[in-house]
């Protein structure tokens, strides 16, 4: 299961359920249970947990079976959205204002809302193939970006009405534009990053026209990705690799964690910054260029997601659900 959700950056784990209806599949197959409605689980905060976001005073988190947990009181209780459209698992979420939010995962999937996440609608669901969307960005609640398996890029400028496909420029070294990418993320002057493969980082300038390719020296997946607020982006991935730069991607620098654990999320905290990864990898970084404090969780869990909560303190997220402190 470890090894698929690495993988698969905290995605891929869902080979072993099922999705959505009434698509014209064989009754009984992954792709015709991925495109049913969600379920309503007996204990939801223990269900595998890919990623969540605060929107306003509330948190949203998605994971398996299509499930979308929300929480208005600091993560103290969940309730399970009302209405998802999906039993694919979805990767990750995203949202433009309180209440205009999107969620994509196995299958292709693209969901929308536009109550702050009590009830989704389906936008996209490919069944004929399962090419997953690992990520998602809103930067309006116009302009958004999806992006996953095999160089899959998404980009919609009417909420999701409709998405076109683009197509990215071959990497260095010539071959087609087939990385997987894992995770997109908005940087100063409204740059663009997506992280992915052999420790490449991908930048645009113009709101996801045109892309370049960053090399940040690193050789191994990276998985994650954040813009500081002083400017800097530090990403971050396979075996504890972490890159930061300062010059918006141009140069990198290799920051030494001491760890080996691969690296699954990223968040800052002023100007400081959190980590966790599997086998309960958590770590911090409390000032800019100060040394990296590393620890390990006893149950080792493999830890997906993190949020600051309202004292300041993170919010863990992990394939067995919600979980609390370091």
């Amino acid at each position: 299961m470890i090894k698929t959700l690495v993988a698969g950056i905290v995605l891929a784990a869902a080979t072993v359920y099922a999705a959505p209806s009434a698509l014209a599949e064989p009754d009984g197959t992954i792709a015709a249970w991925s495109a049913k409605p969600a379920h309503v689980w007996a204990a939801p905060t223990h269900m595998m947990l890919m990623d969540a976001t605060r929107v306003g005073s509330r948190i949203v988190a998605v994971g398996e079976h299509g499930i979308v947990l929300l929480s208005d009181d600091d993560g103290k209780t969940w309730r399970q959205a009302r209405r998802v459209p999906v039993s694919a698992t979805l990767s990750a979420v995203s949202f433009a204002d309180a209440k205009h939010g999107w969620a994509v995962g196995q299958w292709g999937a693209i969901l929308a809302t536009d109550d702050g996440g009590n009830t989704w609608v389906a936008q996209r669901l490919d069944t004929s193939v399962d090419q997953p969307l690992f990520s998602v960005l809103f930067t309006s609640a116009r302009d958004g970006i999806a992006v996953g398996l095999w160089s899959l890029m998404l980009q919609t400028h009417d909420g999701g009405k409709t998405w076109a496909r683009t197509t990215l420029p071959k990497p260095p070294g010539g071959g087609k534009a087939d990385r997987n990418l894992y995770h997109v993320f908005e940087g100063s002057a409204h740059a663009l990053y997506i992280v992915s493969e052999q420790g490449m980082v991908l930048k645009s300038a113009d709101a996801g026209a045109n892309w370049a390719y960053l090399p940040t020296g690193g050789k191994g997946t990276l998985w994650s990705g954040v813009a500081m607020p002083d400017g800097r982006i530090v990403v971050g991935g396979l075996l504890g690799s972490l890159f930061e730069s300062r010059d918006g991607g141009t140069t990198w620098a290799a920051l030494n964690t001491g760890a080996h654990s691969s690296i699954t999320d990223l968040v800052a905290t002023g100007g400081g910054l959190v980590g966790v990864g599997l086998d309960g990898l958590t770590f911090t970084q409390r000032v800019a260029g100060g040394p990296v404090d590393v620890a390990q969780r006893a149950d080792r869990a493999t830890l997906t997601a993190a949020l600051i909560d309202a004292r300041g303190k993170p919010m863990l997220f992990s394939q067995d659900g919600v979980l609390t402190g370091l």
